[in-house]
């Protein structure tokens, strides 16, 4: 590390700790409304609409509990009225079937959701929400199963098997004590359409007449920091 990136350095840590120094009114308001979640998608349940030459083909419900995680950022505006972004890991896919063969396509993705609050979002009570967001796809996985055998896996990092990103839109409610349910859909293309591979020097478009949408309902979570507590309280609620 050189002189001036040394300087840098010391000269940002320097600034931020003035900044916690100068504990304004306005900083103190402003941390009152913002705090950070821990939470996410839990299991999801999985379904995808795909057509191959405008003819349907047979798809089954795909179910995955590892790995989505994530953590969020709250903006409160009132008791009742709020906003939140973050960042999100997901594990989503599509699983097709047809004429003895089943294929089961995954990604991961990093997303980033923007999403609206309402109801009691400072409380632990029941509130909606609804909102976008945008999936990375960073990480893509096939396997191919013949009259129930496997008989091929592979995965990519960065496919273009399918888009780099993927829009969304969700929407949902959560109640006490951080435990939610949402539906999330993907209304562009699981596959991208322009992908091509050249096997034993012919080229092909094995997506290209392939139309695929996919939605997925899951257990959402959503924890401040004091989350063993949290669920401490639900499970005496159980009880």
């Amino acid at each position: 590390m050189n002189i001036k990136t040394s300087l840098f350095t010391l000269l940002c840590c320097l600034c931020q700790f003035a900044l916690f120094a100068q504990d304004t009114t306005e900083q103190k308001k402003l941390r009152q409304h913002v705090y950070a979640t821990n939470g996410g998608d839990g299991p999801i349940l999985s379904f995808g609409d795909v057509k191959a030459n405008g003819a349907h083909v047979n798809t089954a419900p795909r179910f995955t509990l590892f790995f989505n995680v994530g953590r969020n950022y709250n903006y409160d505006f009132t008791k009742w009225l709020g906003i939140y972004s973050g960042v999100n890991l997901k594990n989503i896919g599509i699983i097709t079937k047809e004429n003895g063969t089943k294929l089961k396509r995954r990604v991961y993705t990093l997303g980033v959701p923007l999403g609206l609050k309402i109801g009691d979002v400072r409380g632990q009570n029941f509130f909606f929400f609804l909102g976008g967001q945008y999936d990375l796809a960073f990480n893509y996985k096939e396997k191919q199963f013949i009259n129930g055998d496997k008989v091929k896996k592979f995965n990519e990092w960065f496919s273009d098997r399918t888009p780099l990103l993927m829009p969304s839109l969700f929407a949902g409610f959560r109640f006490y004590p951080g435990i939610g349910l949402k539906v999330q859909y993907y209304p562009n293309n699981f596959f991208n359409q322009d992908f091509k591979e050249t096997v034993a020097g012919v080229t092909t478009y094995p997506y290209r007449d392939m139309a695929s949408k996919m939605f997925f309902v899951t257990l959402t979570y959503s924890f401040g920091d004091t989350w063993p507590t949290q669920m401490n309280r639900f499970g005496k609620m159980l009880h």
